[in-house]
């Protein structure tokens, strides 16, 4: 007769329903619908479900197989294949460090890694603020101002770890170990 102690803890399964039960999101559908009855369109489908949403949330993409008529294995393989698809919502301020030739001559490689340790995240993560997300990118094709920082669509260039830092502490209305605005006017 086995002991109580040495039984091995039984698994508790709790049934939390469909997910799917309840009818998509009605932005949801708008896209679903535009793309109903085309075989080919299922990145594109992606995209603009991305483009809406930010990031590809994962009952986007059960609502997308079956409104589509897509197999869920077909659907998630082509979200895991291309990297331009997210599966996390991304932070306020999405960051890019450049990291083509120019920038990394001059020095990206230093930013990125001041970046990291500063904001505690490692690249394509997000603060657990939800704050910033942090991205390289091959290039933005401003080599003239190597190295380049992009924070959503405004471009800083001629950077340096400790302007990289200046620019998000002010995003995020911190002062940044100098004098603060009120005290410079």
């Amino acid at each position: 007769m086995r002991s109580k102690a040495a039984a091995k803890p039984y698994r508790r399964h709790i049934y939390q329903g469909d997910p799917l039960a309840a009818p998509p999101p009605p932005e949801l559908m708008v896209i679903l619908d535009r793309h109903r009855g085309e075989p080919d369109a299922l990145i594109t489908a992606l995209e603009e479900i991305q483009a809406h949403y930010g990031y590809l949330p994962e009952n986007s993409l059960r609502y997308t197989a079956r409104e589509l008529g897509f197999p869920l294995s077909r659907v998630f393989g082509v979200a895991t294949f291309y990297n331009l698809f997210q599966f996390t919502a991304p932070g306020r301020y999405i960051i890019r460090v450049c990291k083509g030739t120019a920038c990394h001559v001059n020095h990206s490689a230093e930013i990125l890694s001041h970046l990291k340790e500063r904001l505690g995240i490692d690249e394509n993560e997000t603060t657990a603020d939800g704050l910033f997300t942090l991205q390289t990118v091959a290039c933005v094709g401003a080599c003239s101002l190597a190295p380049v920082l992009v924070v959503n669509d405004v471009t800083y260039g001629n950077m340096t770890p400790a302007k990289a830092w200046e620019a998000l502490a002010e995003l995020r209305g911190e002062s940044t170990d100098g004098p603060s605005k009120e005290e410079v006017r």
